[in-house]
């Protein structure tokens, strides 16, 4: 935590220690061989754009006037905002460099990364979805529908923070198109600030207006919802060892338990085997105890979006409020107690779910419970 802290340079004329950046982090030593588009990155490599939007951040008022949290937040998002690119960048048949999906696998790139850095946890995932978002304000008044997005950032991070970064994002980059972007910027500002919620989440009726909201595509914001759903179900999820089966022993009495650790032993495969067939029967056992009405807990990893959103439609599609309790350890605590059970998650297994890692947000459910153990 203390190298965390101690490489944000104080706003009263600090300078960066690239020296000290580039000896503690291979992934920053990675971008200086990494390509870009020559006509929209015409300063150079990934690392010659890190460092000069780092620089163009410390130089930035809006910057320096923040809160000291707020600063490091920000700091390290100019610092990650990238971190994806030599993973993701591709030369096209047309000899034009592209990074597709760089934001989103840098996301989780960078959720890993401050995880070991032992970063506080509301703290890192700001950061993680300023990289996830750090492009959006550049291009975001040029949807349709802008608002709709716009909600669902507030909901991962701070859309004033979010502004700070993508103008130094600019400000770091040779482009011939500055002066639209630095415009693009100045509107997703705006609109987020008529919006209400440039510097919190967007407010709605209900959390179960908020939750159709985020699954009906065309429904107003403003709409207050009728709520007659009675039905319950909750998503256990995080990766293994970080808590789940502890809290479920707590909290689960009268509920019907889908575990699909359970369902593993029962059905005698194993963790890093093809699990179609396990979650297959779990989701059967789901569709019993909804149409009886009996309060449901799914107990899985469940790390992606992608993944949860497949059963949270599971459950709406039977009007069963969703409640999603997110479970998180330390690294060297998961592997100690992963290495205690009696079947352990392979460590190969246990690697690649990190590279879907995903904590969830108020915008898939509509309750969430975070615990941290």
């Amino acid at each position: 935590m203390a190298q965390f802290d101690d490489l944000v340079p104080n706003p009263e004329g600090g300078r960066v220690d690239w020296r000290a950046i580039e000896t503690a982090f291979d992934w920053f030593r990675s971008l200086g061989n990494c390509p870009q588009d020559p006509i929209f990155h015409a300063e150079g490599d990934v690392a010659i754009h890190t460092r000069l939007v780092v620089e163009a951040l410390l130089d930035a008022t809006k910057w320096r006037e923040l809160p000291v949290s707020d600063r490091v937040t920000v700091f390290w998002a100019a610092l990650l905002h990238d971190v994806a690119k030599p993973a993701t960048t591709r030369t096209d048949a047309e000899g034009r460099v592209t990074a597709p999906g760089h934001s989103r696998r840098g996301q989780i790139m960078a959720r890993r990364i401050l995880w070991r850095m032992r970063v506080p946890y509301a703290q890192r995932e700001q950061i993680c979805h300023l990289v996830t978002h750090h492009q959006r304000p550049l291009h975001l008044i040029e949807r349709e529908s802008p608002e709709r997005l716009l909600h669902e950032i507030s909901y991962q991070t701070r859309c004033d923070l979010l502004a700070i970064l993508a103008e130094a994002d600019v400000r770091g980059r040779t482009c011939p198109d500055s002066g639209r972007l630095f415009d693009a910027v100045e509107l997703f500002r705006e609109l987020a600030r008529t919006q209400n919620c440039l510097d919190r989440p967007r407010d709605f009726a209900s959390a179960h207006s908020r939750f159709l909201y985020f699954r009906k595509p065309g429904r107003s914001a403003d709409y207050a919802a009728h709520d007659d759903w009675t039905g319950e179900a909750t998503l256990l999820c995080g990766l293994p060892a970080s808590g789940k089966d502890t809290w479920l022993a707590a909290n689960a009495r009268g509920q019907a338990i889908i575990g699909l650790d359970d369902l593993r032993e029962e059905l005698d495969i194993d963790a890093g085997d093809a699990q179609g067939a396990v979650v297959s029967a779990g989701r059967e056992r789901a569709r019993v105890a909804l149409r009886a009405g009996r309060p449901l807990l799914w107990n899985a990893t469940n790390l992606s979006r992608d993944r949860r959103r497949g059963l949270i439609d599971l459950f709406a599609d039977y009007r069963a409020k969703v409640r999603v309790v997110y479970c998180e350890a330390e690294e060297q605590e998961i592997f100690k107690r992963n290495e205690a059970r009696e079947r352990p998650v392979p460590t190969k297994a246990l690697a690649r779910m990190l590279d879907h890692w995903e904590p969830p947000d108020l915008t898939e459910c509509h309750a969430l419970d975070v615990v941290l153990n």
